[in-house]
C-alpha cells in the first residue's frame, strides 16, 4: 500500500470536486484522486480513460498530475486535451472508453479548479466521492504500468455536432464562449453553419478578462445582449467556463432561462417521441408541466443538481431533462450528457426549421410571475433540520400539495414556492410563482411564515 494522501475536506463536493489551487488543491491532491480513482476502475474491470482540461492557467499542470497518477495504476489514459467538459465526454464515447476525468473549474472564478468524472456510463458523485477521498487518505492504489496518448478531437466533435443540425431559415447568431473552453470549438463550428455569425470573447483565457464565465447570472449576458442589438440578430448564445451550460437571450435581448429553453427543446424531441418523459428539476416553472403536457409529453419533476438528472435520465429512459442553471441533457439523438453546445444546435435548428422567431416563441408561453431563486445562509448542520420541520408542519395544511422529492415544492391554487437545502454550500434556497401578483404575495407570505417558524430570518421576498 502507497502512502496516502490526506484531502482538504471542503473540496470533495457532492457532484465533483473543486477547490482552490495553492491553498485547498494541488497537483499533489489530483495526482491522489486520479490513483484512487483509477484504482476503482481497475478494479471494475475498467482499463482506459478519457482525460480532457479547460482553459484555466493552471489546468494544464493540474491535467498532467492526473495522467501520471491514472498511469501509475495501469490504465491506458486517452490525453483528448483542452475543451469544454462534453468534448472530453464526447471522447469518452468516441473511443468506447470506460470512464472520463474533466480538469476544470467549471464557472468558478479563476483560482478555482476541480474535476468532473464518469464512471462506466454512470455519474460519478455523492458517496462515490467520500469513498474516493477515504481510498486517497488510506493510498489504497492499484498499481501498473500504464500509457498515455494524445488526441485532437476537436474537428470530430464539430462535426459530431453539425451532424444534427437541420432547418432551411438562415439565421443571424450571437455568440459569447466568455473567453472560456469552448471558444475555439464555437469558432470552428460557426465557420460551418449556414447563415451569419458573429462570436466575441472566443479566445480561451483562463483570467476571463470579460466577464464572469456564468450566464446564468443575467449581468454576464450585458456583452451578448449589446452584440445581438448591434448586428440585429436573431438570438444570442453565451457558454460557461466549460461549456455544459448555456445561456440564451433572444433578439429582443430577453433572457429564456433553463426551464424555458427545455419546453423548446421538447417540441422536436416530443414530435419525435410522441408520450416520452422529459424531466426537469423542482425549481422549473409551472410552464414546464403546462407546455410539455400540451405538447402530449409526460414531465416530471426531479432533484436539482446535474448528476442526479443525468441518473433519472438513464434510469427512465427519457429523451430530453434539464434544470433551471441550464444544464440540459439530450439522450434524444445524443448519449445523455449535458452538452451546451451540442443543445445549441438542437434550438438552432427549431428556429431555422419553422417560421416563429425567438421571441414569438417566448411570447406564446403561458405568462407567470415568479421570484427569481433565493439564496439565504443557513449553518450546514441546521439547513436539512429546517426542511423537515417545514415539511412536517405542511402535513396539515390544507389545500397544499407537497412534492417532497428534493426539499418541499408547495402547490396550491395560487401556484407554487420551494424551499431545499443546498447540497454544495450552507444555504437553503427558495422561489416562488404564481398567475397573479396577488397569488405571489400569499405564496411569498406562506414562505416567510415557515421559514419564522423554524427560526429563520426570511430574505427580502
Amino acid at each position: 500500500m502507497s502512502a496516502g494522501r490526506d484531502l482538504h475536506p471542503t473540496i470533495l463536493r457532492e457532484y465533483d470536486i473543486r477547490g482552490i489551487v495553492g491553498e485547498t488543491l494541488n497537483p499533489e491532491d489530483v495526482a491522489a484522486i486520479a490513483r484512487a480513482y483509477g484504482s476503482m476502475l481497475v478494479e471494475a474491470g475498467g482499463n482506459r480513460i478519457a482525460l480532457g482540461y479547460d482553459g484555466r492557467l493552471h489546468s494544464p499542470e493540474l491535467e498532467a498530475a492526473a495522467s501520471e497518477g491514472l498511469m501509475s495504476c495501469g490504465l491506458t489514459v486517452l490525453r483528448v486535451g483542452r475543451g469544454p467538459s462534453p468534448m472530453s465526454y464526447f471522447g469518452i464515447h468516441h473511443f468506447e472508453a470506460d470512464a472520463g476525468m474533466m480538469i476544470t473549474g467549471s464557472h468558478n472564478p479563476p483560482e478555482y479548479n476541480g474535476i468532473k468524472m464518469t464512471f462506466q456510463g454512470r455519474a460519478f458523485f455523492g458517496d462515490d466521492i467520500q469513498q474516493l477521498g477515504r481510498r486517497a487518505a488510506a493510498g489504497d492504489f492499484a498499481t501498473g504500468e500504464g500509457r498515455a496518448e494524445s488526441h485532437d478531437i476537436r474537428e470530430l466533435y464539430v462535426a459530431r455536432m453539425l451532424r444534427d443540425y437541420s432547418g432551411d431559415r438562415p439565421l443571424k447568431v450571437a455568440w459569447d464562449p466568455a473567453n472560456g473552453a469552448a471558444g475555439e470549438v464555437t469558432e470552428r463550428l460557426v465557420a460551418q453553419l449556414p447563415g451569419e455569425h458573429f462570436v466575441i470573447n472566443g479566445e480561451i483565457d483562463g483570467t476571463f478578462p470579460s466577464h464572469h464565465p456564468d450566464p446564468t447570472v443575467e449581468a454576464n449576458l450585458d456583452q451578448l445582449k449589446a452584440l445581438v442589438a448591434e448586428k440585429e440578430c436573431d438570438l444570442g448564445i453565451g457558454f460557461d467556463g466549460d461549456g455544459d451550460r448555456i445561456g440564451v437571450v433572444d433578439g429582443q435581448g430577453r433572457v429564456l432561462w433553463g426551464d424555458q429553453l427545455l419546453v423548446i427543446l421538447a417540441r422536436d424531441v416530443l414530435a419525435d417521441q410522441p408520450g416520452a418523459t422529459i424531466i426537469a428539476d423542482v425549481k422549473a416553472s409551472q410552464v414546464f408541466q403546462d407546455e410539455i403536457t400540451r405538447l402530449g409529453g409526460k414531465p416530471l419533476l426531479w432533484k436539482t443538481g446535474h448528476s442526479h438528472l443525468k441518473s433519472k435520465l438513464a434510469e427512465t429512459g427519457a429523451p430530453l431533462a434539464g434544470e433551471m442553471s441550464a444544464h440540459i441533457f439530450f439522450k434524444h439523438r445524443y448519449y445523455g450528457y449535458d452538452d451546451a453546445v451540442y443543445s445549441a444546435i438542437r434550438l438552432l435548428s427549431v428556429l431555422a426549421g419553422g417560421d416563429e422567431s425567438l421571441a414569438d416563441i417566448r411570447d406564446s408561453l403561458p405568462p407567470y410571475i415568479n421570484t427569481p431563486e433565493l439564496r439565504f445562509d443557513c449553518a450546514e448542520e441546521r439547513k436539512f433540520q429546517v426542511i423537515e420541520e417545514v415539511r412536517e408542519r405542511l402535513q396539515s395544511v390544507a389545500g397544499s400539495r407537497v412534492n417532497d422529492i428534493d426539499g418541499v415544492r408547495v402547490e396550491t391554487d395560487d401556484g407554487w414556492w420551494l424551499l431545499r437545502a443546498s447540497n454544495t454550500q450552507a444555504v437553503l434556497v427558495a422561489r416562488c410563482e404564481s398567475t397573479s401578483d396577488e397569488g405571489l404575495g400569499r405564496l411569498k407570505a406562506a414562505l416567510d411564515s415557515q421559514l419564522r417558524e423554524s427560526g429563520i430570518e426570511p430574505p427580502v421576498l
